[in-house]
């Protein structure tokens, strides 16, 4: 019994100092990651908000956007996908909002409308970041894209996941029949950009589009992922980029993981469609979307200031 009771306490101690020695290493890993991925940007919210936010001070509510681009055959990409979350540490909520990527409204820095997805061709993470801001009516205070060819590599790193699918099609000379189904790496892609044949149209994709998020996030918590963490970075840094420092990465750990575990996802679907010079556009339904900009406003703790005539 004494034996086996100084090998329990041998085992203990030697998995204590192994988990030591992981912890550091991921640190220093996560830390390199971060510093690699980030991505100062010149972003000017004085318009809307009198400082910037600043969370390493205070907890403080603040707003990120997250850019699915599609680069291809050297093309600058375009976002597919467009998701704009707003974080209050105080109420502990998030709120989700994707932008329709057809919305048809000002590029701002262009002076022409245009598909909202366009503001990333013509000036990349900044202009994506300038025309939300001007078509919300709230500061931007990080962005995040992710080049969508890397949800290949994220999911084929996990294993694959299982998704739900309610629709029945065939994209790319592959079929995906109603109920689950567990995709690879290239069937997840083709499954989160069919849109045509969907008869929701950019919102059924959207919803795909969460399934396979969460279905990745499900499968990152196995503990053969993170063993494999090293794999998972080394795609990230190829894929990802932030204008997100690794103290604030840290801070947000830290003071915000509460907010979002609740999150409410908000809705732009009630406009109608346009064609102009045989091009489809979205128009957002004006009231839907002056509803959307005082929820998420209010949730920010600001004031829309255009109407206070500021």
């Amino acid at each position: 019994m004494k034996t086996r009771w100084k090998w329990g306490i041998g085992i203990t101690i030697l998995f204590c100092i192994v988990s030591l020695i992981v912890s550091l290493n991921v640190y220093g890993d996560i830390k390199s990651t971060a510093n690699e991925i980030y991505t100062p940007l010149q972003l000017n919210n004085s318009t809307i908000r009198s400082q910037p936010v600043d969370i390493k001070i205070k907890a403080e509510p603040f707003s990120a956007l997250l850019l699915g681009v599609d680069e291809r055959g050297g093309d600058s990409g375009r976002t597919d996908t467009m998701i704009v979350l707003t974080v209050n540490p105080s109420l502990q909520t998030t709120k989700m909002l994707s932008i329709p990527r057809d919305t048809y409204i000002e590029i701002v820095g262009k002076g022409f409308e245009d598909k909202i997805n366009h503001a990333y061709f013509y000036g990349g993470m900044e202009m994506s970041v300038k025309t939300v801001e001007n078509f919300l009516e709230i500061p931007v205070d990080y962005v995040v894209k992710v080049n969508m060819e890397s949800f290949v590599d994220i999911v084929d790193i996990v294993g694959g996941i299982t998704v739900d699918n309610g629709l029945d099609f065939y994209y790319e000379n592959e079929h995906f029949p109603i109920g689950e189904l567990t995709l690879d790496g290239e069937k997840s892609l083709k499954y989160v950009r069919m849109r045509y044949d969907d008869p929701t149209g950019d919102f059924g994709r959207q919803n795909r589009q969460k399934q396979v998020i969460q279905g990745v996030l499900k499968k990152g918590l196995s503990l053969n992922t993170v063993w494999n963490y090293k794999s998972i970075f080394k795609t990230v840094e190829k894929n990802i980029e932030m204008n997100i420092p690794f103290n604030d990465l840290y801070k947000l750990q830290k003071n915000y993981s509460n907010s979002l575990k609740n999150i409410e996802q908000l809705h732009i679907n009630d406009g109608k469609s346009m064609i102009k010079n045989r091009i489809y556009y979205y128009v957002p339904d004006e009231k839907e979307l002056s509803d959307v900009k005082k929820n998420i406003q209010e949730h920010l703790g600001i004031k829309n200031e255009r109407e206070l005539g500021k």
